[in-house]
């Protein structure tokens, strides 16, 4: 991603200005794309899909990691997403155009947003298969989806409880970990409302810093799992 999509409070663009812990690689940022598995007995329920090979060459490795795992895909009949990105939805197809998850039965998707989904050819086939949700909407017996609007226009991240544990499965809430914990101020200039973004993001780590408490992110780097503190003024994130 170009250095120059990290924006300040007020978007004004500082690439001159990135502090030294943001690292870039040919002067642009190295982004992770994670997709999460949740069993929950014999449910087996994907968050988010990855891009397969629609978008960069480096990703549309989730059949793979799947396999790796010993998840045959054939279990997924269920896909929730936290928004309709090409980075999160697209992976519903496979590199070689057949449905990568044959058994698929549900396909959650926030409310306002189906209609975006509409305007996605590649994608056309699940379309009867679509369920709108909202805040509060419960995926299962301890997964239950949560409003964090703003990187779209209902962008959703999903709590998944167990036992006196949790896991908030965010989405896009943070691109860049290296200063977006310390600086949760900072917005991304792909964030669809500013504002929206930098206050969900406030808020998710105000319920992060929980005990037992874990967050997930399509964009954090591997393992891409981890918990989050506060120091001071500043959110510290550490991975598992």
């Amino acid at each position: 991603m170009p250095a120059s999509r990290l924006r300040r409070e007020g978007n004004r663009s500082f690439e001159s200005e990135l502090p030294v812990q943001v690292e870039l690689i040919e002067g642009k940022l190295r982004l992770s794309v994670n997709a999460f598995l949740v069993i929950e007995r014999d449910q087996y329920i994907l968050i988010d899909t990855g891009a397969a090979n629609s978008w960069e060459p480096s990703m549309g490795l989730l059949l793979q990691a799947l396999n790796e795992a010993g998840v045959a895909r054939e279990k997924i009949e269920t896909v929730a997403l936290t928004h309709t990105h090409e980075d999160h939805v697209n992976g519903l197809v496979a590199a070689d155009g057949s449905d990568a998850f044959p058994n698929l039965q549900r396909l959650f998707v926030p409310k306002e947003e189906v209609s975006l989904f509409d305007n996605i050819e590649r994608l056309s086939r699940f379309r009867a298969r679509r369920t709108p949700i909202e805040n509060g909407f419960k995926l299962s017996a301890s997964i239950t989806a949560f409003e964090a609007h703003g990187h779209e226009m209902c962008h959703t991240a999903y709590e998944v409880s167990s036992g006196d544990e949790s896991l908030l499965i965010w989405g896009d809430i943070v691109h860049v970990q290296s200063i977006q914990f310390a600086r949760p101020e900072l917005t991304w200039e792909y964030d669809t409302n500013q504002a929206q973004a930098r206050a969900s993001r406030q808020r998710m780590f105000r319920r992060a810093i929980q005990p037992n408490y874990y967050v997930a992110g399509a964009h954090l780097s591997f393992p891409g799992v981890g918990a989050v503190t506060l120091y001071g003024d500043a959110y510290i994130y550490t991975p598992v």
